[in-house]
């Protein structure tokens, strides 16, 4: 199968006005949703990304206010890895100090430079330089100009036992390959311009993760419509046999769940219809937006969510 790499990446946070400041402000991506979790409403889930909340570069969060910290530990996303242009990483370097935020110095891995940091709940990301990112449109906030801004995610780094078992979901099912080996770290990587990496660090028997504030809840992969998300869940279930859920609506995008071998959640979820099919571009993100079941509940959710303050992330000319 040809693989598309990421399409989103889904973690869990503290206070939401703070998550909105940081991903927002301190990393210039743009707001592209605000809806509410559909399992919980009195939650928001809030979507970040770039200029037109494109598939590989939608960072998503569910902000519980008082959220325990997680842990890391066996079956969760170790890092995950934004896109910036090679030239750029001495600006988010600069701009990493400025702001107070906890950051390693830059190393090299596969041949790229790697900027490791956290967000305040503890998550780790990391800026990763790509040649050629430069020449792709960047999202220009009100602090950070485009030559420099985030281009999608990179990939993701998991945690795992023992990497066999999820490299063959990820090589089989999902059109990864794997392309290196570095420092214990297996690197697979989909022909795909955002989110096109997954390295898998296997540490043997070790502490499960714990979800919480700073963890990621799960990872979804790319599939170009229904019918190709069907191929997949079939693939599963006849050569691996693990079997996916129901499909759900998710408004902006149709998703099934399974659990890979290594403990990691995983999500599959379609390109379409996007994050514009209920609000045009120019104005992603800043109205809440609700599924239709939850409409007739609108005046109660909006009562007991907490107040974000300003929410526009429009581009700057």
């Amino acid at each position: 199968m040809a693989g598309l790499g990421l399409h989103h990446v889904t973690a869990i946070s503290g206070p939401a006005r703070r998550t909105l400041d940081f991903y927002g402000r301190v990393l210039g991506l743009r707001l592209v949703k605000k809806t509410v979790n559909f399992d919980d409403p009195g939650t928001y889930h809030l979507y970040f990304g770039d200029e037109g909340g494109s598939p590989g570069s939608i960072l998503t969060f569910f902000p519980w206010e008082h959220a325990a910290p997680g842990r890391l530990g066996i079956g969760t996303t170790e890092r995950t890895l934004f896109r910036v242009p090679e030239g750029s990483i001495g600006f988010w370097t600069q701009r990493l100090l400025v702001e107070g935020v906890a950051h390693e110095q830059p190393v090299r891995r596969f041949g790229q430079t790697v900027l490791a940091f956290k967000d305040p709940d503890g998550l780790s990301l990391g800026l990763v330089g790509v040649s050629g990112a430069a020449t792709e449109p960047g999202f220009a906030s009100a602090e950070i100009a485009a030559a420099d801004a985030i281009r999608g995610f990179a990939g993701v780094a998991l945690l795992i036992e023992a990497a066999e078992p999820t490299a063959a979901i990820l090589v089989d099912v999902f059109g990864y390959e794997e392309i290196g080996r570095e420092d214990g770290i297996i690197r697979l990587e989909a022909k795909a311009g955002m989110g096109g990496i997954v390295d898998l660090h296997a540490a043997g028997p070790f502490l499960p993760a714990r979800l919480g504030a700073g963890s990621v809840h799960h990872i979804a992969f790319r599939a170009a419509d229904d019918a190709a998300q069907a191929a997949m869940a079939d693939r599963l279930r006849q050569r691996h046999g693990l079997l996916t859920t129901e499909q759900k609506d998710r408004n902006y995008f149709r998703s099934v769940y399974f659990r890979e071998p290594g403990g990691v959640l995983f999500e599959i979820a379609t390109d379409a219809p996007g994050f514009a099919v209920d609000e045009d571009q120019a104005s992603l993100g800043e109205a809440l937006k609700l599924p239709p079941f939850l409409e007739p509940y609108r005046r109660s959710i909006e009562a007991n969510l907490p107040d974000l303050g300003p929410t526009t992330t429009k581009e700057v000319a």
